[in-house]
């Protein structure tokens, strides 16, 4: 009577740590000539699946084994609230043995799962077509099917006092550089923060300059692009709750490299990577040089051209750097609003902007034909870009360059880029150089930027960046 008395308590105290939720299971079970407590969330546990590792541990148990609670999925530990919570609120089951002071674990939770189908946002034509999901175990997997080796390692910690977010980074022991795995594991274990939700908030804590326009790490759901940078000597990163990964440490000219560069020919995979690097070139400077030419070097257009281009101006009521803010604040419009709505809805505002209100505007006097196309080449070449947050980069670093452009003419652009220039060679990604192999200039890496080698002619693994002395006495 005494124990059903403790028993009864233990269940009403489990009750009160949990609030009372409705979705919490807690109920008095017979474990041989004992009771004990089971505790989880319905929500995250199949219930049939605990009774038959129940049925599985009590024979064990009553078979005498020592470590009978000690299986692939279950543990046995003291018991402790701390513990009981923890395990409860991760989707575990918590068997509770009030006599003994004991805890069984069992590892057994059931989440919500879509299927690894391709990213929506990095579509490739030749290669894999499956993605990341929101579950580090599945995401694991798809790359060790990849990356059958032992030296493919995996260290996980928890940050956030109220969310308990797992963090995992993923490297290979025999490339990666050892004081950049040291450097990783020590920022995640410096992050204090009471909530840390999303892998962007992650980010914020790991990057190098969180000011900078640029991106320091590369965001991918792709498997196959995660396992070419992982055997790179990169160190990626996942939380348990999404499909992206973080990718460093990178370069610049990472963010312009797509897996179609390597599954396709090589002149096709080279030609395409310099069209990339070109269109970085005409998504910044382009409408900073139209403002330029229209404000204050008009006499370097064609006599024919700048005719044509004069009457097109001359009925505009305010400057060009005006016309450019407009349209690219309209285009910027289509493309948040295009985004936020159901695809379908999505798409029909995309042609009903871009055709008919953009007619309109032209027809109305307020741009020219030449702002609309030089916008219409700037927003293009914009969207080339492989990596998403790259992508955005560009375009809001435009902005100032059209600015300048307005004031100064040539001479801004010329200021602007070398801000630039200088920017990009004082921006790191975890310490290592984000510029390189231009600065520092690497002779012998210069030529995989621009171009992709044949994989005939590779005599080593290509890497990022140059890590010291290996432990054969080689450049890693």
């Amino acid at each position: 009577m005494d124990d059903m008395v403790s028993t009864d308590s233990l269940i009403l105290y489990i009750k009160k740590i949990f609030h009372n939720s409705s979705d919490l299971f807690v109920e008095e079970t017979k474990w041989q000539d004992r009771t004990a407590v089971i505790c989880y969330y319905t929500v995250m546990t199949e219930g049939a699946q605990v009774n038959l590792q129940l049925e599985l541990i009590r024979k064990r148990a009553s078979d005498g084994l020592i470590d009978w609670g000690e299986t692939a999925i279950s543990s046995v530990h003291a018991f402790s609230v701390s513990t009981l919570t923890e395990s409860v609120s991760s989707g575990f089951v918590a068997v509770i043995f009030p006599e003994t002071n004991l805890l069984l674990q069992i590892k057994m939770p059931k989440f919500a799962m879509r299927s690894p189908n391709e990213p929506d946002n990095e579509h490739v034509i030749r290669g894999s077509h499956d993605g990341f999901v929101e579950g580090f175990d599945a995401n694991m997997s798809l790359i060790r099917k990849r990356l059958a080796i032992p030296d493919l390692v995996v260290q996980s910690l928890r940050i956030g006092n109220d969310t308990k977010t797992h963090i995992n980074y993923v490297y290979i022991e025999s490339i990666a550089d050892e004081d950049v795995v040291a450097d990783v594991k020590k920022r995640l274990e410096s992050i204090k923060s009471n909530k840390v939700i999303s892998i962007g908030q992650v980010e914020d804590y790991l990057e190098d300059s969180v000011w900078s326009p640029f991106p320091q790490f590369l965001n991918t759901e792709r498997p196959d692009r995660v396992v070419a940078n992982l055997l790179e000597g990169k160190i990626a990163l996942f939380t348990d709750s999404s499909p992206t990964a973080l990718i460093a440490p990178v370069n610049f000219f990472s963010f312009y490299e797509s897996p179609d560069d390597y599954n396709g020919r090589v002149l096709v995979g080279s030609f395409y990577r310099l069209l990339r690097m070109l269109s970085f070139m005409t998504a910044i400077f382009l409408p900073a040089f139209y403002i330029a030419v229209i404000g204050f070097h008009s006499d370097i257009i064609p006599l024919e051209l700048g005719k044509q281009v004069k009457l097109a101006v001359n009925d505009i009521p305010y400057r060009p750097i005006f016309e450019a803010l407009l349209l690219e604040l309209f285009i910027e419009l289509i493309r948040e609003s295009a985004i936020r709505l159901p695809t379908p809805i999505g798409q029909t505002v995309g042609i009903v902007g871009g055709l008919v209100i953009g007619n309109a505007i032209v027809s109305a006097g307020l741009v020219s034909n030449f702002m609309v196309i030089v916008v219409a080449m700037t927003a293009i070449s914009s969207f080339v870009v492989p990596s998403w947050e790259m992508n955005m980069t560009i375009r809001i670093i435009r902005f100032p360059f059209m600015i300048a452009a307005s004031l100064f003419g040539f001479f801004g652009i010329a200021i602007g880029t070398l801000v630039l220039f200088i920017h990009l060679m004082n921006v790191s990604s975890l310490k290592q150089p984000y510029f390189s192999p231009i600065v520092p200039f690497d002779p012998s890496r210069f030529k995989d930027v621009f171009f992709r080698s044949p994989y005939v002619r590779l005599k080593k693994q290509q890497k990022t960046f140059t890590h010291g002395e290996d432990k054969e006495g080689g450049n890693r």
